[in-house]
């Protein structure tokens, strides 16, 4: 580890705080349907759209009806992208003649994109072509981001309002969100990316003459304005199969780092945002320091392991870090803090290939996405997940002290601790399931391309990262066959809905509720002792429930490196 390679972590810590605020007043403003310094340009088309859709914005929902509307807005856009993706070879914008998707190929890619996963299981470049980038999936990186930010408001909400069934209008959420929010900021952050040398035109291809004097034919795309909007929205996806590890999506140092900061922006100023609605930014703060205790802790293990590298290779001369899968441009701090930044939240770009980081430098991304991607998390997902373990933890609180668990003004009583379990045993249900199903059956089996716990840990990952609706991989899966496909699409709609729904009745049960001052015998949640509880919590669930999968996976890698054996 290096002087240079600490500063990097904590400067990033350091500027993704002080976005917390100025993000987080924007998004309050949107929260609470206020007008904007955009409003005045940009209004006309929100009162045109609701026109045109025959909505009335003002007209609120009740979480049942919320609900309905999100899961059906969210199949509407599965069965479009379907539809295109299936009829790929007959459509426009196809210059480089691509023949359309197999059923099983897009199904999942509908589902990943529609779920805010964008699990890739092809080569962008070789296998989508311009029109299907564009139309059928850049639009759900929006559309995905804004459903979990809507879900996010829904929530806040339900802690701030008092005796109404009122949750806001899901129509009205999504589109000021995508409007005001994701839109403009996407369009400065794309020319960012085109002025740092990042490519964006419909040609298909260019061809070059290497040093070597031979032709090679170069992939383009509209590449800037879906790298801006997959990272921003926490989607992922990338148009290049090496996603950000590729050139044309992240050129240089400072686009690295720009990159990485635009994955959990919108996040940490969604903890601002809540603790604004609840009537107290210390709430936000408290959440968000428990976040950052996590994630440095997280940046901590990986970075050492990376700079630490292989023992094997240095009994062999091969002296320093790890750089195996990492971009020279990059260095090992910058893709080991990527790894973490991506896998808290529920991003999944990549800058570097998990699957060839250490054992145990491979785990912590493994074990981010496992606790349910809560540090900072994704946009919206992030914090409504968090808060879960929240209710969690005043229940448990309220057990110490002897009294009803309260937070932030609202009794937490049986239906919302119940529900609350029942959002958080989604993913280890999912994931653990899937995850023993895929290592008995031979198609299960034929996908991991190492043996042993290196194996294991590459089948582990992809249902973790699927039913935690990240999107990156090992990589050293072969994924792209019917049993993945239809596997890791079903993992990645249960990891989402199955979630969403038990938060917006939570949401709807808070709001029923009356407020609750805090007494001298509330247990305080904003400070240190509470700050120490979350983290407790969240680690002994995600601890308990993954340890022995873990073991047998990149643990038991770990050792055989020690006793001299590799996967």
């Amino acid at each position: 580890m290096t002087a240079s390679g600490w500063a990097l972590i904590l400067l990033f810590i350091a500027i993704l705080a002080a976005l917390a605020k100025p993000i987080g007043l924007w998004l309050f403003a949107l929260y609470e349907g206020r007008p904007t310094p955009l409003h005045r340009f940009l209004g006309p088309v929100e009162r045109g759209f609701y026109r045109l859709a025959g909505i009335d914005p003002t007209e609120e929902q009740g979480w049942r009806r919320y609900a309905l509307h999100m899961l059906l807005f969210n199949l509407a856009l599965l069965l479009f992208t379907y539809a295109v993706l299936r009829l790929q070879g007959v459509l426009p914008g196809n210059p480089r003649g691509f023949d359309a998707i197999g059923a099983d190929g897009a199904f999942n890619a509908a589902i990943s994109f529609t779920t805010n996963t964008n699990w890739q299981w092809y080569a962008g470049e070789a296998t989508m072509s311009n029109l299907s980038q564009m139309l059928g999936l850049t639009i759900h990186n929006f559309l995905s981001a804004a459903t979990g930010i809507a879900v996010a408001f829904a929530l806040f909400r339900g802690f701030a309002r008092r005796e109404t069934n009122a949750l806001g209008n899901f129509w009205a959420d999504v589109t000021r969100v995508t409007l005001y929010l994701l839109l403009p900021i996407c369009i400065v952050y794309a020319l960012f990316l085109i002025a740092n040398g990042v490519p964006q035109t419909l040609s298909s291809s260019v061809d070059a003459t290497t040093l070597e004097g031979a032709r090679q034919t170069i992939a383009l795309g509209p590449v800037a304005s879906q790298e801006a909007i997959k990272l921003l929205g926490t989607n992922g996806g990338g148009f290049f199969n090496a996603n950000s590890a590729h050139p044309f999506e992240n050129p240089t140092a400072l686009t690295n780092f720009v990159e990485m900061l635009s994955i959990l922006a919108i996040g940490v100023g969604l903890t601002w945002c809540f603790g604004k609605a609840v009537g107290d930014t210390r709430q936000g703060w408290a959440i968000l320091t428990a976040m950052g205790v996590l994630f440095l802790a997280g940046a901590a293990i990986a970075y050492w392991q990376e700079a630490a590298g292989n023992p094997l290779l240095h009994q062999l001369g091969v002296a320093g870090g790890n750089m195996e899968g990492k971009e020279v441009r990059f260095g090992i701090a910058a893709s080991a803090l990527f790894a973490v930044v991506t896998t808290a939240a529920s991003c999944g770009a990549v800058n570097a290939m998990h699957d060839s980081f250490t054992a145990l430098g491979g785990l912590i991304p493994l074990f981010n996405m496992q606790l349910g991607e809560v540090i900072v998390g994704g946009v919206g997902a992030g914090i409504y997940g968090f808060l879960l373990f929240a209710i969690l933890a005043v229940f448990v609180a309220g057990l110490m002290v002897g009294r009803t668990p309260e937070y932030v003004g609202k009794k937490i009583e049986a239906r919302e601790v119940k529900l609350a379990v029942l959002a958080i045993a989604v993913l280890p249900l999912v994931i653990l399931g899937f995850t023993a199903l895929a290592n008995v059956l031979p198609a299960g089996l034929a996908g991991p391309l190492n043996k042993g716990p290196h194996g294991f840990s590459e089948i582990l990952y992809a249902f973790t990262s699927s039913a935690g609706n990240n999107g990156s991989a090992f990589a050293g899966l072969s994924a792209g066959t019917p049993f993945y496909n239809r596997l890791t699409g079903i993992a990645m709609w249960l990891g989402r809905f199955f979630v969403i729904v038990p938060v917006l009745a939570i949401a709807g049960s808070l709001a029923a509720k009356r407020h609750t001052p805090a007494t001298s015998g509330s247990f305080p949640t904003t400070g240190g002792l509470w700050i120490g509880l979350l983290i407790g919590i969240i680690l002994i669930l995600g601890g308990l429930t993954f340890l022995p999968s873990l073991a047998l996976g990149p643990v038991a890698d770990h050792l055989a490196m020690i006793d001299g054996r590799l996967f």
